[in-house]
């Protein structure tokens, strides 16, 4: 099961580093538009849609969503910061009243069980994630902002695995997902701390112009971000009664169950470069 879960890990990583590397902009949308899409598939059947003829459906909905939003941000051009900022910060308002969704589940649940509501709720993760992420790719040294934004869901995992295992006896979220911890919490954001430190060190040319500071607190909250992730779908799951999303990705489970954290970064990285001048 290791051996399956670490060759998986390295394929992935190895199919991501060539696509954002060495793709043009339209194969890389292709390429995200097809992970999110398969996130979609997932997320259809704990919407409550389990038949496959509503599940293509609900993905096909998806795809259109990412060509919609491709041709309104003008993203095969120059978007403009205008156009994308009024759908990532609506995806981040999103994120936001998950917290509070998260904090009082199970009781929440009533506001979101509707297969309607759950519906909407993919639609929106899957099409806020993809838009962050293509977008970026738009920027100058947009390779290097989208390999920091995985960097910092990774590090951030890493971080409140090994903190959490070490230290962790006060459940953060035990309704929800009883394995995560504070201790993993502040492991993980420790970690991202520590990364923005070396992001500030290195840094290129390209950002000298932005402070010490915004750096750290963009990955500040973008560690925040990514456990809100992991924690809503984990929710949403709970609440199916199922252990993973999906089983497409041998040792990992569903494709959701690898982007959930970065559904919820993606969206919030993205609004938080803009805000800061980038």
């Amino acid at each position: 099961m290791l051996k399956q879960r670490i060759i998986t890990a390295v394929i992935l990583v190895l199919a991501f580093l060539a696509a954002v590397l060495w793709l043009p902009l339209r194969a890389q949308a292709l390429v995200f538009g097809g992970v999110a899409a398969l996130g979609a598939w997932e997320w259809a059947a704990l919407s409550g849609w389990h038949r496959p003829f509503s599940r293509v459906v609900y993905t096909l909905l998806t795809i259109a969503c990412f060509v919609t939003l491709w041709i309104v941000c003008q993203l095969d051009a120059t978007p403009t910061r205008e156009a994308v900022q009024p759908y990532i910060g609506s995806a981040c308002l999103f994120w936001s009243a998950t917290t509070l969704l998260v904090e009082r589940y199970p009781a929440s649940a009533v506001l979101w069980r509707s297969v309607v509501v759950r519906s909407l709720m993919g639609w929106l993760m899957m099409a806020a994630t993809w838009l962050s992420v293509v977008y970026l790719l738009t920027l100058s040294y947009g390779a290097v902002l989208v390999i920091l934004l995985i960097l910092i869901v990774a590090v951030a995992d890493i971080g409140a695995y090994f903190a959490g295992h070490a230290w962790g006896q006060h459940k953060l979220a035990p309704r929800v997902s009883p394995g995560k911890t504070w201790a993993g919490l502040w492991g993980g954001v420790a970690c991202v701390l520590l990364l923005s430190f070396v992001v500030i060190y290195f840094r290129a040319a390209q950002f000298d112009h932005l402070a010490p500071a915004s750096i750290v607190i963009v990955a500040l909250v973008c560690a925040g971000a990514s456990v809100l992730g992991d924690l809503t779908v984990s929710m949403v799951k709970r609440e199916c009664g199922v252990k993973d999303s999906g089983s497409l990705l041998p040792g990992h489970g569903g494709v959701l169950d690898r982007i959930d954290s970065i559904c919820g970064t993606a969206p919030v990285f993205a609004l938080a470069l803009m805000l800061i001048g980038y």
